[in-house]
């Protein structure tokens, strides 16, 4: 190849990038401006919005859960060409429930799981899990007026905030790192580690990348004097989870649910979710002893 001509090349191929990225970011603005809530452009193409429920004040054992812990609503969207899909999980009270529901169900919006995360906690949450085909922009439209039937916080503005440096956490972090074998981060004074399967997840024809809602998630919580509440779902198949559920209650690690999130996926996927509130180190180590019953993604 002469030089001019790869140079052409180049050229060419630095310009379909940046076309490619200016139409990402259109329809990523366009989904935040119907949602009415800002979100973060993720790898492989995916728009993740949070919606914490900062307005519940809820408690278990004894614990405040931040709402970053466990009450994290979430949608994730994903477009390829023409097709879109929208998956999240909706943090719901009881009586917000039927209502979300109904306008979901009449817009097209398909509901995958209804079920608890936790066990004991007041008030008691439920979670909705969703997921849309189509116009990522119109799915998001009816995303918002289903949660205007609940009390989820939506701000004044969706200008994104300013990046700062996360505060201080009274955890050792470097313990958790290297026990889970991953490196975390803080948000909203939870310590949160996601660690990949191994597999590429597919629902649908479209991979379920690790933030659409594939991958383990596990979150510390401190709560004084070396201690954590921990919470979160391993992400299995279904050989893996029994040997999961012995490893966990075995270290004193409460199993609180299992249940699926989608319909669709291959493999099949089964979400174990857990809790409790005890020494970090132990914890550390009891979580250690679960995921190595997983076929986790190599770093």
């Amino acid at each position: 190849m002469n030089v001019s001509w790869r140079f052409a090349v180049l050229a060419f191929a630095a310009g379909l990038s940046t076309s490619t990225v200016a139409a990402e970011a259109d329809w990523m603005n366009a989904v935040s401006t119907a949602l009415g809530k800002s979100g973060s452009a993720m790898p492989g193409g995916v728009y993740r919005v949070g919606l914490a429920r900062t307005d519940l004040k809820v408690t278990l054992d004894g614990v405040e859960i931040k709402p970053t812990l466990a009450l994290g609503s979430y949608l994730a969207f994903t477009k390829m060409g023409k097709q879109g899909m929208v998956m999240g999980d909706l943090v719901l009270l009881g009586t917000e429930v039927n209502p979300v529901m109904k306008k979901l169900e009449e817009n097209g919006i398909e509901i995958t799981a209804l079920h608890n995360h936790l066990l004991r906690n007041e008030p008691f949450t439920m979670y909705m899990h969703v997921m849309g085909h189509g116009d990522p922009v119109k799915l998001a439209a009816v995303l918002h007026d289903a949660l205007g039937e609940s009390k989820t916080p939506f701000p004044a503005t969706t200008a994104p905030a300013a990046p700062s440096a996360p505060a201080p956490i009274d955890l050792d972090t470097a313990v958790i790192d290297k026990a889970l074998g991953r490196k975390g981060n803080v948000n909203g004074g939870v310590y949160q580690v996601n660690i990949p399967r191994a597999e590429h997840i597919m629902d649908s024809g479209m991979e379920i990348t690790e933030a659409m809602g594939s991958a383990i998630a596990i979150n510390f919580q401190p709560t004084g004097s070396g201690k954590a509440a921990i919470t979160g779902d391993f992400v299995l198949i279904s050989k893996e989870v029994n040997p999961v559920l012995k490893a966990l209650r075995d270290n004193g690690i409460e199993v609180t649910a299992l249940h699926s999130h989608m319909l669709n996926d291959q493999p099949r996927l089964f979400f174990m979710h857990f809790w409790a509130n005890e020494d970090v180190n132990k914890l550390a180590n009891g979580l250690k002893a679960a995921l190595a019953k997983v076929n986790t993604a190599k770093k």
